[in-house]
Order: C-alpha cells, then structure tokens, then sequence
C-alpha cells in the first residue's frame, strides 16, 4: 500500500479499530444516534434560555438580592467549564457511553429537583449540579465523529449547529409564556418528562466507543487543580458585575484561579515524567487547527454573548435609551423573546444549508464569510434606528454567526485521532464558555457606565445610546479578530484542502468515495490490516 505523510495529531489510531466509511458505517445507527444527540442539546439549551426571563421572579421569591440570583447563573457555568476537561478526558479512557449516560443522569436528576427547591441554597446546588449539561455537547460532537465517515461529518456537526439555532429560538418566549402564566418552577417541571425520556434513550440506543483506553489511569489531582482554575476564573468573570471588579471576592476567586495554574503544571510535568497520560495533553492543544479553531470560538462566543446580551436589553428599554420599548416603565418578557426569534431562524436555516456545502466549497471560505456578515450585522445594529431595522440586521447576524459554528468545527474533528476526541472537544468547549464568560459581563459593564444624564430619566441608570453602540462596535471586532485567525487553519475539507490531507477519499456525485486528483484510494491489503483511518494521525507518543 502506498506511504503517506503522516499527519498532526495526537497518537494513531487504534490498529484494532476499522475507521466508519462510505461502505462500512451503520448508517440508520449514526442517524438514530444523530437525532438522539440533536435533542439533547436543543432541550439543554431551551432549559438555560427558559431558566433567564425568571431571574427576578426567583430573586422575590428567595428574597435574596441581584448579587446573590446571579449565582444561579454562574454556578452552572463555572461547574461546567471546570467539568468538561475531565468528562473529555473519562470519555476517552472509559468509553463515551458510559460517560455520557452518567452526565445524562446526573443532569436529569438535577433537573426534576431544582424546581422544588426549597430555598436558594438548595436551588444554587442543584444548579451547580446541573452545570455537567455543558459537558454533553462535546461528549456528542466526539460520538457523531466516530459513527460518521469523514465526508458526512460536516453535515453532522452542521445539524447540532442548527440545533443552537432551534433551543435558543424557543427557549426565551416558550420559557417567557410559562413563567408568567404559571411560575418558574414550572418551567423545570414541564422539562423533566424530555430529559427522562431522552436519559432512557441514550441508555437503549447508544453504542459503546471503539476507541478508548480502559487501562489508562485518570489524573484525578491534575483534574482537582484544572478545575479549580477555571472554577476561580469563570466566578470571577461571572460575578465580577454583581460583586464589583475591584472587590475582595472578585479578586480572590481570579487570583485563587492564577495561583492553582503553577502547581498544575508542576503536577502535570511530574505525571508526564512517569510516562502516564495528563489530563491535558498540551501537544493536542499546539496543535495548529486545534489552536485556530480554540481561538475562533472563544472570540465568536464573546462577542455572540455580548451583543446577545445587549440586544435583550434593548428590546426592553425606552426608546430615549437607545431601546424600542414604546411602553416603558411596562416590561413584556415575552415581546423580547419574540424579538430574538429572527436571529435563532436564521442560525437555523444557515446552520443545515452550511452543513451540506461545507465539503465541497471548504471550512476556511464558510467560516471567513460567516466572520464577515457577523461583524457587519454587529454593525449595522448599532446603526440601526427602528425595531424593524433590528430584526432585519438579526437574520444577518444569524446567518454570520451559523456559517462560522457550523464550519470552524470541522477543523478540529476533521484532524484530532477519535482516541482524543473526547479531551480536544471538551477543552473547546471550555474555551467557547471563557469567551462567552467574558462577554455578559463587559456589555454590564458598558451599559452601567454609560447612563442617561439628560431628560426624563436621567440619573435613573438607564444606559445612554452610545452605550449599546459601543457594545455592538466591541462584539464586530472580536468577531473579526477571530476571522483573521481562521487564516491560519489547515483546510481539511473543499478543492483547496492542505496537501496533508489530499490522499484521503473525497465524496463523488453519486456518493461513492473517489480518489482527488492524482490520488487513490487506499485499499486493504491482503494480510487483512485495517485501512489507515481517515483521521489525520501522527506518530504515536
């Protein structure tokens, strides 16, 4: 069989393992498994979205003050973050399945019981507790990856995209409708049947991964001290606004994050030295598209959460304040959920047309595009005069923001091995949630720094017009600092796909895997040694 380069990536591929093809893939498991993992992320993203508009109910109810509510938000964050490197990592050794049936249980059990929460400590556990839903996406994405051929990865991958579009274009309004009508804790209550229903069905469907490393030890202290870094960090970033950024807590939970990074590393170095596996592997992370596509999403998520953030606050405030809100002090929740919906559509629709021609037109020419419109969109937001104007410029921040998650993903699971896929998807994930950290708190800032001083409500704290323009102004150029950094990527899909790439099999019309030019397509030898896998793979370390 012919030689070829090897590729970057973090070790070969199991030699045991027979990589998914045109030929070879159980095409009604990997679609059962798709539309399993699709829900699961949109029911995910509708109880978060759901959970939002009932913030200063849950506060009345508690009697507890803006300061302290917050926490309900950033427990489930900052338990999450500091979760997925170690859920990756488990994945990888023990098998995704298992992983992800124990995340899913853990999830629903803290899903049925946060809305009977006796009080608000009861309430902040339960959250914290909750918190490992972020870790199934990733946990998905590494699945989807090994049941899928490469050439209907991105398509794939481009469905969960969609599904970002979908739980975040019902979650606000259906979330707002039920907690006006019939309270909060509703809102958990009518959840609790999909997310039990949906437990069940990873139970029966699932298969266990191919790729994993049973004899593998876990680093749990280098997972203790990981996670307490980022646990003082995403803390810090999330209360920073309520607490105040020059606060002792604020300041403490960001310094006890920066002191845990030595030791972590010395523990790291130490665990390296006996020849055993890091909970990080910092070679999989200098990868070059790993590193792009790490880069991208945590720029792309702070400034979607800033302008996100932003444009809610608009819809609900006067129109003297740069808002649309014609009946102010009167606050609908429900009118601003309805007035997101224009966004979610267009993520959505984007998102599943992107997925079908990401292959043949390639990840770097979608996701430079998707950086353009998003940072025109920002634009012209902060432009616009008119509510009308506002939801027209949101279909262009959506289709922006679709063309840029459902493309840039593909460099990382198009050229991590499938043994490492649980670590490297976890830790973008980790990366994606810093971004969007770091960007509510920023457009709070901006909003409380520049208040109203003339008028009517001057001196109510009301943020001026120049206040969301400048969140705008700051979420366009993020986004494109993170398309200048796509430049740097690898292209692993498309004619123009890098030369590391091109003697893998590409997709002809009828659906058959054809040789690129000048090219074969690599077939079994005689002995009966598995074909190379389509996943770039280096030597293994």
């Amino acid at each position: 069989m012919t030689e070829t380069s090897p590729l970057p990536s973090s070790r070969a591929p199991s030699p045991e393992v027979v990589p998914k093809t045109m030929e070879n893939f159980d095409k009604a498991y990997a679609n059962r498994i798709m539309i399993v993992l699709a829900a699961i992320v949109m029911i995910v993203l509708y109880i978060e979205g759901m959970l939002t508009p009932s913030l200063p109910t849950i506060q009345s109810d508690f009697h507890v003050d803006e300061a302290q509510v917050s926490l309900i938000i950033s427990a489930y964050a900052v338990s999450g973050v500091a979760l997925s490197p170690v859920v990756g990592k488990l994945g990888d050794i023990y098998g995704k399945r298992k992983v992800l049936i124990g995340v899913m249980l853990a999830y629903a059990a803290a899903v049925s019981v946060t809305g009977f929460s006796p009080d608000f400590t009861f309430m902040v556990v339960a959250r914290t507790i909750q918190g490992v839903g972020l870790t199934i996406l990733p946990v998905g994405m590494a699945l989807v990856r090994e049941e899928f051929p490469r050439e209907l990865v991105p398509r794939a991958q481009g469905l969960l995209s969609a599904m970002f579009g979908i739980g975040f274009a019902i979650s606000l309004p259906l979330g707002s409708l039920v907690s006006q009508n019939y309270g909060w804790r509703d809102t958990y209550h009518s959840s609790i049947p999909f997310v039990l229903l949906l437990t069940i069905l990873v139970i029966l469907t699932v298969r266990e991964s191919a790729y994993r490393r049973p004899g593998t030890k876990v680093d749990f202290g280098g997972a203790v001290l990981l996670g307490g870094a980022l646990a003082g960090f995403v803390t810090a970033l999330a209360q920073g606004e309520a607490w105040g950024w020059t606060s002792p807590l604020t300041l403490g939970f960001a310094l006890f994050g920066v002191v845990l990074i030595g030791p972590f590393l010395l523990y790291e170095a130490r665990w390296r030295r006996l020849g055993r596996e890091p909970i990080i592997d910092n070679r999989l992370l200098a990868e070059r598209n790993v590193a792009v596509t790490n880069a991208v999403l945590t720029v792309a998520g702070l400034g979607m959460y800033l302008a996100l953030f932003v444009l809610i606050y608009q819809f609900e405030y006067p129109v003297v304040s740069g808002g649309f809100n014609t009946a102010f002090p009167s606050i609908n929740i429900l009118n601003a959920g309805l007035d997101i919906i224009p966004l979610a559509v267009a993520m959505t629709l984007v998102a599943a047309a992107a997925s079908t021609v990401v292959s043949k037109i390639g990840v770097k020419p979608l996701a430079l595009t998707g950086s353009a419109l998003t940072a025109l969109g920002f634009y012209l937001v902060s432009l616009s005069g008119s509510l009308d104007q506002t939801l027209l410029d949101e279909l262009v921040i959506g289709a922006g923001i679709a063309l840029l998650n459902a493309s840039v993903i593909n460099l990382l699971v198009l050229t991590v091995d499938p043994r490492d896929m649980g670590q490297a998807t976890a830790m973008n994930n980790v990366f994606r949630n810093l971004g969007g950290s770091v960007g509510a708190p920023i457009a709070g800032s901006l909003l409380a720094t520049y208040t109203l001083t003339h008028g009517v409500y001057a001196g109510s704290g009301l943020p001026a017009h120049i206040a969301f323009q400048y969140a705008f102004w700051i979420a366009a150029l993020v986004t494109v600092v993170g398309g200048i950094a796509v430049v740097f990527g690898q292209e692993v899909l498309g004619p123009r796909r890098h030369a590391k790439f091109a003697h893998l099999p590409t997709l002809s019309r009828d659906g058959r895997a054809t040789p690129p030019t000048g090219g074969r397509v690599p077939t079994a030898p005689a002995d009966g040694t598995p074909i190379p896998s389509a996943v770039p793979s280096g030597p293994a370390r």
